[in-house]
């Protein structure tokens, strides 16, 4: 369920504090959620029409009321570009799947989260179930590219299907 997935998340990266990134809204679960300790969360998402159903949906209306969620709406790949370096302390990256949104998984998207994440900072990029033979592999190739992009401690965190990672 939505609400579970989202205590996972959170749960895998910690407590986040400081400034948060979250680089597809979607519903807004995680934002509102992260948002209760952290002292902003910036989040990107794709599609306003996603935003006009979250608008709809009871239980994302902490999304539109919460003062320290900051929406923006573009591509987390070329909106990334704009922040300056260091400028979060965690990102949290849930993107659609491989097929949908490749530039998402790549390592030029990575080094952009690389620079943007502060020194000691933490990325929690949900990849799916990693015990089953598509999240293992795609699973295989996120932690890769995390490794070859300067992450480090890239550790994966099968309960929120996902990779945990940090910036030294």
């Amino acid at each position: 369920d939505p609400g579970r997935d989202t205590e996972e998340k959170l749960r895998a990266l910690g407590a986040p504090r400081g400034r948060v990134l979250d680089t597809t809204t979607g519903l807004g679960y995680t934002a509102a959620a992260a948002a209760h300790t952290a002292d902003e969360v910036v989040t990107i998402e794709l599609d306003p029409l996603v935003l006009e159903i979250a608008a709809l949906n009871p239980w994302s209306r902490e999304l539109f009321e919460n003062r320290r969620i900051k929406q923006l709406i573009g591509d987390s790949s070329t909106l990334i570009e704009d922040f300056p370096d260091l400028a979060f302390t965690h990102v949290i990256h849930d993107p659609p799947t491989l097929s949908l949104a490749g530039d998402l998984y790549g390592g030029a998207f990575y080094r952009q989260i690389f620079r943007v994440l502060r020194h000691g900072g933490t990325l929690f990029h949900y990849v799916g179930n990693l015990e089953s033979r598509q999240g293992a592999m795609v699973g295989k190739g996120v932690m890769r590219r995390l490794r070859e992009s300067g992450f480090s401690r890239v550790t994966p965190k099968p309960r929120a299907f996902g990779v945990l990672a940090s910036r030294p």
